[in-house]
């Protein structure tokens, strides 16, 4: 990115930040915003946010700041925590690992926050998550919905993981699609991971896995792929190839006839930033499978609050999403804020054994809770179907779902 690209990245960060609290830039990429009361006996409790504000996943990681930002302030201005105000540190990982290495152990090292929270993709959480646990003796809360399998202690996991998008989807799915699936996916370890739990629960539904097969990262060009999904008489096509290749995967299926002819997509992340990669009548039923939906705001209160909160505070292009990780900072942030009320302390290992059954009885999407002994998270999961540019909620879980990990 160019100096001018980064200067105007900043100055947008910090309008969307400048209110109520002095946001401070320390360095690059590095942001303090503090309360504006203190509680001298004490001091503040530090928490660190490590999220992408530039680079690829930019316009995923300003929403989970802003989400950390909206709450900390709900937090102190109802008089803190423990009766302490809440320091709010922000490191850019800018979509890039090395980076983000040296930057998330400015929190460690320099900034001593009490806990960290954040990461997108795996690669990412991956690269950091020992700088933060075992080298920096803190508390990790990871909130991206992701491929499972992560059970490190004191790292805490509040995304939703297989079990939870495709137990109910992949039988709706073949209920509301056909039994003949094809599997197309990006070559990382994500796609390999769920379309293998999908697989499973696809065969022992009465399906079939007509092909799987996987790309790079940047390809865009899927005439091959379509052309193996028409003449095999695909019924549901279950995605897992990510941006920018996604969207055009799904105009190059309109254009085949695919839905037009009775095909289903399926795509358990694609959330509402993602239905604007597409004209409307390309994606026109199109089911996903997500812990939140912005139109939930109008049936459940506690999800009509929280989005109207944070659409007043920070309008703009960084909307709240399930895909953006937003829903699982806010669950992550709340639940860590029930541990160490109950704890009655910030250290780590009392505030560790207070969230591994931490619950909330709010949230996006309704309420939430840690499952004992697990380090993931139980939360209502939604099915949606894009309906003329917009999702639909056609079907909900059934009581929270169990991630059935670790």
């Amino acid at each position: 990115m160019s100096t001018d690209g980064r200067q105007m990245n900043r100055r947008r960060f910090l309008h969307n930040f400048a209110f109520a609290s002095a946001a401070i830039a320390v360095g690059p990429g590095s942001w303090v915003i503090r309360p504006d009361w203190a509680n001298a006996a004490e001091g503040n409790i530090k928490l660190g946010i490590a999220t992408d504000l530039t680079g690829s996943l930019g316009f995923l990681g300003n929403t989970d700041a802003n989400v950390a930002r909206m709450l900390v302030k709900e937090i102190n201005d109802a008089g803190g925590l423990l009766g302490r105000p809440i320091e709010l540190f922000i490191e850019d990982t800018a979509s890039d690992e090395a980076v983000a290495v040296g930057n998330v152990r400015k929190l460690i090292q320099r900034d001593k926050v009490d806990v960290v929270l954040g990461g997108i993709s795996s690669s990412m959480r991956n690269a950091i998550k020992d700088v933060i646990i075992s080298r920096g003796k803190t508390l990790y809360i990871y909130p991206e919905g992701y491929e499972g399998k992560e059970c490190t202690p004191y790292l805490f996991c509040t995304g939703p993981v297989p079990a939870q998008n495709c137990d109910q989807f992949i039988p709706w799915l073949i209920k509301n699609g056909g039994k003949r699936f094809a599997m197309p996916g990006s070559n990382y370890v994500w796609p390999q991971t769920i379309n293998a739990y999908a697989r499973k629960l696809v065969e022992k539904n009465g399906g079939e896995v007509v092909f799987e097969e996987y790309y790079p990262m940047d390809q865009v060009d899927f005439s091959s792929t379509v052309s193996r999904i028409i003449s095999n008489k695909v019924d549901v096509v279950f995605n897992t190839v990510v941006p920018p290749g996604v969207a055009s995967l799904f105009k190059q299926l309109h254009q085949a006839g695919f839905t037009k002819n009775g095909g289903r997509l399926g795509c358990t992340y694609y959330d509402e930033i993602n239905l604007e990669m597409n004209q409307a009548d390309e994606i026109e039923g199109l089911a996903s499978s997500l812990d939140y939906y912005r139109s939930l705001a109008d049936e459940d209160p506690g999800s009509a609050r929280i989005q109207t909160a944070y659409e007043q505070q920070f309008p703009g292009k960084f909307r709240f999403s399930a895909g953006s990780a937003a829903t699982g900072v806010y669950r992550g942030l709340k639940l860590w804020e029930a541990a160490v009320k109950e704890a009655g302390t910030i250290e780590r290992e009392a505030v560790a054994a207070a969230l591994d059954h931490a619950k909330i009885a709010e949230g996006p999407g309704g309420p939430a809770e840690m499952v004992p002994g697990k380090r993931h998270c139980k939360m209502n999961m939604y099915i949606g179907v894009a309906k003329g540019g917009k999702y639909e909620v056609v079907s909900r879980s059934h009581g929270l779902v169990d991630p059935r990990e670790c």
